[in-house]
């Protein structure tokens, strides 16, 4: 690992929590921030809780943990904008996931209070695109690190079943003894090993009901609406106030899988 970078500009890391993942709607709760110098300084960290003057979701809390008492006598934004402003300066900017999220609702956070950060003269390095990138998703990748050789016959059906049969194996070679440990620190048990239930609890949300993810189950089984304008109600509340929205999502084009259990549910709330 190399020991320092090659600057000829600052360069700032930065990482943002937040009271949700909306970049226009949601407000800062915390900015941790990191500046190497081009000059050779020693870097210089700076950290600041925000109140924000808005509710924080629960499912922010459960990744973050900040909760409202936590920030309650903490400055708005508004007023430590210009700290933050100054620090960056004209540095560079790095992070991760960065230009998705913490660069979009940062510029929101400046305009509210009146300043515009530029990315004008800046670069950006996100290391997420880094790893993506330098580590991609596929199936010839995914051989030729478990398996330790390149692929043979790529994009024809039966060589990539072939290959994903010889990646399953070597994944549960890997990772035999090993635990997962998800970003709420939930840990699950040798999660990937020569067990086909287990694998299958560990690599499906039991909890969504089709491959297209509008249907869910909630906290008490019942089956309900993971998206649009009826999120989190279950089918049989939209049934009981627009019955026609059920219609017409099993007239249109919506997966068999959510009509025929939309049909399901239509015939147990009749019955």
């Amino acid at each position: 690992m190399i020991d320092s970078f090659d600057l000829d500009k600052d360069l700032v890391f930065f990482d943002v929590e937040s009271t949700g993942l909306h970049v226009i709607r949601d407000r800062i709760l915390q900015i941790g921030m990191i500046k190497y110098f081009a000059d050779g300084r020693s870097a210089e960290e700076k950290e600041m809780l925000i109140n924000p003057g808005i509710p924080i979701k629960e499912d922010a809390m459960a990744v973050h943990g900040i909760r409202p008492e936590d920030v309650a006598h903490s400055p708005l934004f508004k007023q430590v904008a210009q700290e933050i402003m100054d620090f960056f300066g004209s540095a560079d900017l790095s992070g991760y996931n960065l230009m998705r999220f913490d660069i979009p609702i940062l510029m929101e956070e400046f305009a509210r209070a009146g300043m515009r950060f530029s990315l004008e003269g800046r670069r950006v390095v996100d290391v997420q695109r880094i790893f993506y990138k330098m580590e991609p998703r596929t199936l010839s990748a995914a051989h030729r690190f478990y398996c330790g050789e390149e692929m043979e016959g790529a994009h024809d059906a039966l060589a990539d079943v072939k290959a994903t049969v010889n990646v399953l194996k070597g994944q549960i070679s890997a990772y035999q003894g090993v635990d997962y440990v998800d970003r709420d620190d939930n840990k699950v048990e040798e999660p990937v090993r020569n067990d086909v239930q287990q694998l299958h609890e560990f690599t499906n949300d039991l909890n969504v009901l089709d491959a297209t993810q509008k249907l869910k189950r909630n906290g008490k089984g019942e089956v309900a609406f993971n998206f649009g304008k009826h999120n989190n109600k279950t089918v049989g509340e939209v049934l009981k106030i627009e019955p026609e929205y059920i219609n017409w999502m099993i007239a249109k084009d919506f997966s068999v899988q959510v009509k025929e259990i939309l049909k399901d549910e239509k015939k147990r709330f009749y019955a």
